[in-house]
């Protein structure tokens, strides 16, 4: 079964839409700002949540006057068409071409949303499959200059706590034996896909050998292949995820060697139909998928935790609740594996 015709047929109607700014401080020093849409037809909301990094991207989008024609009676594959040739960037160019897959994403997410509840279904439903318990890692940076305190305190708050980390080549070798000795860290990154962000991490290949010796189950995601670095690599391919570089099966097909484990960005995608027929691609042909996340503050954390449900309970998804990212560690908050709801209803959890 191809999970994108499982969707693609369901009647949409759409008659109006709003806006909602979302912004937060993060563990990682930065304000993040997003757009929610949310589609009105036919007595229901459908909400997605655009997650492009940039925070002029969404002002911009904010001040236009009424951006978007998206009225009008579709199936849901006639809307995603439709958005082939929409403007969604109506009063500027975005500021990184990532922008186009992330505001994609969220304008069909909610769309898709709103199919599912105007056909009184859900994703789950439709792709006949079942929504499971979400093991999820926590993602944090250790900060300028590293410390694993921030990790220990996530610890002492929540004891079960597993990571993703992106490591930097200040990191020491007392960093990763205070971290190793925990033994919870599920996923590296080491950001070497990343150009022009802040987050850059240029290939180091002291700082692999450090992380790849001393995590040596870890999954290590998006190194940097030089001629440098790819001795220390090696030995441990079988582990070597990718993340930045994946927007559709044509991008895995590309890699430089046929992946065992792979992470899912859906925003990186743009489409639907990207994500539904990357993830049956990947598992047709047993690739780990685990989930990844983009700093959602609204309705996109739902969306990927579902997602991960669905297709990929078991990785160790980088979907933990918005609150992890708060600066500082709050209490209260649930802990792996995230327990999907009981009445589910077009792409919640």
């Amino acid at each position: 079964m191809r999970f994108y015709d499982a969707v693609a047929d369901l009647s949409l109607t759409v008659d109006d839409y709003d806006l909602a700014r979302r912004s937060a401080d993060t563990s990682s020093g930065f304000e993040r700002v997003t757009t929610v849409f949310a589609l009105h037809g036919a007595g229901e909301t459908g909400r997605g949540e655009d997650v492009t990094y940039d925070t002029e991207d969404h002002d911009a989008l904010q001040s236009a006057d009424d951006p978007l024609d998206l009225a009008g009676d579709y199936t849901f594959d006639e809307f995603s068409a439709m958005l082939d040739d929409a403007d969604l960037f109506p009063t500027k160019e975005p500021e990184r071409e990532t922008g186009h897959h992330y505001r994609r994403w969220g304008l069909e997410s909610a769309a898709l949303d709103l199919a599912l509840r105007q056909n009184d279904t859900h994703l789950a439903a439709v792709v006949s499959r079942e929504r499971d318990p979400v093991r999820f890692a926590v993602s944090t940076r250790l900060g300028d200059p590293p410390s694993t305190d921030r990790v220990h305190d996530l610890l002492d708050a929540y004891p079960d706590s597993e990571f993703k980390l992106d490591p930097t080549s200040d990191w020491t070798d007392d960093i990763v034996a205070d971290l190793a000795a925990l033994d919870r860290v599920r996923i590296l990154d080491l950001k070497g896909q990343y150009h022009g962000t802040t987050v850059d991490q240029e290939a180091d290949p002291d700082l692999y050998r450090r992380v790849v010796e001393g995590f040596p189950e870890a999954i290590v995601e998006d190194p940097a292949l030089t001629d440098e670095t790819d001795p220390v690599l090696a030995d441990a391919h079988d582990r070597i995820s990718w993340d930045a570089p994946i927007t559709g099966i044509e991008s895995i097909e590309t890699l430089p060697f046929e992946p065992d484990v792979l992470n899912v960005k859906p925003s990186r995608f743009g489409t639907v139909e990207s994500v539904l027929d990357s993830i049956a691609y990947c598992l047709d042909r047993d690739v780990q998928l685990y989930g990844g996340g983009q700093f959602e503050l609204d309705c996109g954390r739902d969306h990927i935790q579902l997602l991960a449900s669905v297709f990929y309970p078991d990785g160790p998804n980088d979907v933990a609740p918005s609150g992890y990212n708060d600066p500082e560690v709050q209490s209260g908050l649930p802990t792996s594996p995230l327990r999907p709801g009981d009445d589910p209803v077009g792409l919640s959890f």
